[in-house]
């Protein structure tokens, strides 16, 4: 079929005969097809890890996760997209590439474009979005501090109301890892996709990539998509955007009402003059809102403020502490092969090795087996030690 194409130069969509065009692929074959590239690289994935953690050790391993997935995403799509071939999802699915406007193959420009914005872009997001945060936090506290501080030394008797950019800038500061977050883009062209059965991925959109279905269908072999899904996600996007939207204007009012004494006394100073609202009522999220930074212990806390629920102790059984578990002797052995630090509860996978649960369950979740035999093990298997 791509010799005929290059020889002849008309579109991939309809062959010389005239008797058979090629539908474009629907969402299901997108999808089933990316599930099994994704299925391959993952393979990859483990192969370069366990390299990895031969030459420069579990630790290292674990630490450059991010960067050995993007890696091999970029030698997948390489080995297969770039220099012109299909993936192994593709070809399972019986699916091509083609130009949305031309209906020819993809050209060179066009297939580096969508593996250097699918793969490389996330991974810089990934890496530079934490540090513009932390950056652009800093800058709204301490304009909000500075706004307070002249609110307070205003020699008026009356506090006035706050203006409309400092309740700018303090909605921007709760919403920051939210609005700074793809999450909600990625989420809008996944509805469309739904509707539209094309463009999977928006660097596909943006080059104009399409699939086309290569098998001939049998007259009574129906071609179904998601549109149901696209209603659902729609539906949810609304809900969000609608419960968000009342509890901002909510809380614009009580900012509103806050010169008042009552308003007054359900606010306090600090942070050296920062003013925090002590209010318990939980706003409601943005549309798909973002984990509010990557530090664990602070997910917890936020969990813990939104469920009303007490945070557990941070570490039940610490084996820097000798009265603990002293059945496990020497200090070696009470130190966890991945943080190589003292233990901090300490649980056994099911072939017999201990780490930290933190460390251990980290692990798992990014591949399933064992960090030191490399047996498979599941994260609902491993089992806490006690006493």
């Amino acid at each position: 079929m791509s010799d005929y194409i290059r020889d002849t130069g008309p579109s991939i969509v309809q062959d010389a005969a005239n008797t058979f065009a090629y539908p474009w692929a629907t969402a299901p074959d997108i999808i089933r097809s990316n599930q099994k590239d994704a299925y391959f690289q993952s393979v990859l994935l483990t192969q370069l890890s366990g390299v990895v953690r031969s030459l420069y050790g579990a630790r290292t391993a674990h630490s450059w996760t991010n960067e050995a997935r993007t890696f091999t995403e970029l030698l997948y799509l390489g080995l297969t997209t770039f220099v012109g071939n299909r993936t192994l999802g593709e070809e399972y699915c019986d699916i091509v590439h083609v130009e949305d406007d031309t209906h020819r193959l993809p050209s060179i420009a066009r297939r580096s474009g969508y593996i250097l914005s699918s793969v490389l872009l996330p991974y810089i997001l990934t890496r530079s979005l934490p540090a513009f945060r932390r950056r652009l936090r800093a800058k709204l506290e301490a304009s909000l501090q500075q706004s307070h501080k002249r609110q307070a030394s205003s020699t008026t008797t009356s506090k006035q109301p706050p203006g409309m950019i400092y309740q700018l800038q303090e909605y921007v500061l709760k919403h920051l890892d939210t609005i700074t977050s793809p999450a909600p883009v990625y989420a809008l062209g996944l509805a469309v996709f739904y509707f539209s059965g094309a463009y999977y991925q928006l660097s596909k959109r943006i080059f104009g990539l399409r699939y086309i279905f290569t098998r001939k269908l049998q007259p009574n072999e129906q071609r179904v998509g998601y549109e149901v899904l696209g209603i659902l996600l729609v539906l949810q996007m609304f809900v969000q955007g609608y419960i968000h939207m009342q509890a901002t204007y909510t809380h614009a009012q009580r900012l509103v009402a806050s010169n008042s004494a009552a308003a007054a006394g359900s606010r306090t100073m600090v942070g050296g003059g920062v003013e925090v609202d002590t209010d318990t009522t939980i706003s409601a999220p943005l549309l798909f809102e973002a984990p509010q930074g990557t530090d664990p212990a602070a997910q917890k806390e936020r969990l813990a403020t939104i469920t009303h629920t007490p945070l557990p102790q941070p570490h039940r059984y610490d084996l820097e502490d000798a009265e603990v578990m002293q059945w496990i002797d020497g200090k070696q052995q009470r130190k966890c092969t991945l943080c190589l630090e003292p233990m901090k509860d300490p649980s056994v996978t099911t072939c017999g090795h201990v780490f930290c649960w933190q460390c251990v369950t980290d692990w798992l979740r990014e591949q399933p087996m064992c960090p030191l035999c490399r047996q498979s093990a599941l994260v609902q298997h491993v089992l806490p030690l006690r006493g």
